[in-house]
């Protein structure tokens, strides 16, 4: 029994390894896109108010999106997941919902329209949400299947697709917004069209005989997503809307062009965003169907996930103002934004991962809450923050709203599960990142030496969780060659 329980606990952290790996080959790809595109788009855009502008615009789609969708995305790989329900209704319940609040929003279109930039920009904007919507349907159907490679070729098609298209209507027709837009609805149709195709997902539309109670349990754990996605949006993309707002004039930029050095801040703090997402989709399957021992799994898995983001956040900082250069010379100042951003994406990868708590239990309306307290507390900070220390007092204000929502996701993780985070460990941790983002702001002399210690510090402390990420995924990779290196670096710590 002893040694079926280790081959058992093995086996779960193999796999877990395993779809990391799978995972990471499609989320990688189309998260290079995302790194790959922002210091083109500051070239193809002709003034930075156009990349703000069309920064905005796609912020208006994502706040559609969860009323659209009605948070149908988190419960397709809920209940797809689950032995007992079939997978027709669980994939046709979640396309008729989306239809359906599709036909809602083409009803409200007499009043959206006359939202700021709608009546321009309205058509594009309600076709983004519609294919976000069908392709998110998509991909989280295939991944409560299993089918993780074919996750990964579809990651690797879209994201392709999406850069020519972006090259085609920025760089060849010169579109502007629209060409922005039109790039990533593009993208989508191809992955919807690829996914549908080599999955057959048209044998899982069952239009008759629906299990309505199905559909009512679907709903009941979807419908609280609904305000909590748009308290994640409130957060993350309402910085955007404040800075636009509140800082036009100042230092001669428009409120636009403000927008638009936020949003090119955010480039590099996305390794860390792509780093979170590509092991959430790997663990959102493990964390629901591995139950013995769950307690002692999740405190593990974010003890070492938690000391691989750390220990990038602190790279991310030292080494932000040399790596933005890379952006046309008038988005170099956007640099001033990184720091703080990169501690606010910290905490939202760390949310990531403790929400799936909630999904385990099936407890929306807990991370509706958490979100909700976030996201109020956030508006307030960003309007305090801004009067006091202008624009970059919206990336503090992300900071500590993602912040409240970890700590009483924390809890929750602790009470539901009984998971620890060890918080004595992270307060040092965020301590020091918080004390090298400052430092950086503060420009001494010398700056790039003590950031760069700090930045070591945390490596040192951190040291034993990224190894124990590694020890998981060497023997992935490198198959014989990474056990061999394993073992010897194992040997070489223990003398």
């Amino acid at each position: 029994m002893e040694s079926e329980k280790k081959t058992s606990g093995g086996d779960k952290y193999s796999k877990l390894a395993g779809n990391t790996i799978i995972f990471a080959i499609s989320s990688f790809s189309s998260k290079l896109l995302t790194l790959l595109v922002q210091p083109f788009l500051t070239y193809a855009m002709a003034e930075i108010a156009d990349l703000g502008l069309a920064k905005i615009l796609s912020q208006y789609a994502n706040l559609l999106i969860p009323f659209v969708s009605m948070g149908m995305s988190n419960a397709i790989i809920r209940f797809g997941l689950d032995k007992g329900n079939s997978e027709k209704q669980v994939f046709t319940n979640g396309l008729l919902t989306i239809l359906g609040g599709f036909g809602i929003l083409i009803l409200c279109w007499p009043v959206a329209q006359f939202l700021p930039d709608m009546a321009q920009y309205g058509f594009l904007i309600y076709i983004y949400v519609l294919m976000s919507c069908l392709r998110t349907l998509c991909t989280q159907f295939v991944r409560s299947r299993q089918w993780n490679k074919l996750v990964a070729v579809d990651g690797i098609l879209c994201t392709f697709a999406t850069l020519m298209f972006y090259v085609l209507y920025l760089v060849g027709f010169h579109w502007g917004a629209n060409g922005y837009l039109l790039a990533i609805i593009s993208g989508d149709l191809v992955s919807v069209l690829f996914l549908c195709i080599t999955g057959r997902l048209w044998n899982y539309v069952e239009l008759k005989g629906l299990n309505r109670d199905l559909w009512q349990q679907m709903l009941r754990f979807s419908l609280p997503m609904i305000p909590a996605q748009i308290s994640f949006w409130v957060i993350n993309a309402s910085d955007l809307f404040f800075v636009r707002e509140m800082c036009g004039g100042l230092d001669g930029h428009s409120g636009d062009a403000w927008s638009g050095l936020l949003s090119t801040g955010y480039f590099l703090p996305t390794i860390l965003t792509t780093l979170g997402l590509i092991f959430y989709d790997a663990w959102q399957l493990s964390a629901v169907t591995e139950e013995e021992g769950r307690a002692r799994f999740f405190t593990k898995i974010f003890r070492t996930y938690s000391s691989v983001l750390f220990c990038c956040a602190a790279g991310i900082i030292w080494l932000c103002r040399p790596v933005m250069h890379v952006m046309k010379s008038n988005y170099y100042y956007a640099w001033h934004f990184v720091p703080f951003l990169t501690l606010a994406s910290t905490c939202s990868c760390f949310n990531q991962f403790l929400n799936s708590a909630y999904v385990v239990n099936k407890k929306s309306t807990h991370s509706l809450w958490t979100m909700l307290a976030g996201a109020v507390s956030n508006c307030i900070m960003n309007y305090f923050f801004i009067k006091w220390w202008g624009p970059i007092g919206a990336t503090v204000a992300s900071f500590f709203g993602l912040g409240i929502v970890f700590v009483l996701r924390a809890l929750d993780a602790h009470n539901m599960i009984g998971m620890s985070i060890h918080p004595g460990r992270v307060a040092v941790n965020f301590g020091v990142l918080a004390g090298e983002a400052l430092l950086l702001l503060a420009e001494p002399p010398l700056y790039g030496l003590w950031t760069g210690l700090l930045t070591a510090a945390i490596i040192l402390f951190n040291f034993a969780g990224v190894w124990a990420m590694a020890r998981m995924l060497l023997p992935k990779l490198l198959g014989r060659r990474g056990r061999v290196l394993v073992s010897a670096v194992d040997n070489w710590i223990k003398k």
